[in-house]
This record gives structure tokens, C-alpha cells and sequence, in this order.
């Protein structure tokens, strides 16, 4: 199943806020960071590790 990037990234930073309330700025700077990360070149090694 492919599901685009940025779709799963509000899917999740959604649930986790409403899961866990953790403060806007910390759930902002988790989500830059996942797509900051997924742009690197760490992407293979996690996608390896994924799948």
C-alpha cells in the first residue's frame, strides 16, 4: 500500500495528539523532523529496516 508522505505524517502527529496531548511545538518539531529525516540519507537504511 503506498500512501504519500505528508498524508501519514498528519495521520499520525493527529493521533498523537489526540492520544497522548503532548504540547503543539514538541508534535510540530517531531513531524519536521520525520520529514527532514526521511529526505536524508538515513531514508534507505529505514526504509531496509521497515520492510
Amino acid at each position: 500500500m503506498q500512501v504519500p508522505l505528508w498524508f501519514a505524517l498528519i495521520v499520525v502527529g493527529w493521533l498523537g495528539v489526540k492520544l497522548v496531548r503532548p504540547p503543539w511545538w514538541l508534535v510540530a518539531v517531531l513531524l519536521l523532523g520525520g520529514y527532514l529525516l526521511a529526505d536524508s540519507l538515513l531514508a534507505p537504511v529505514i526504509d531496509t529496516a521497515i520492510k
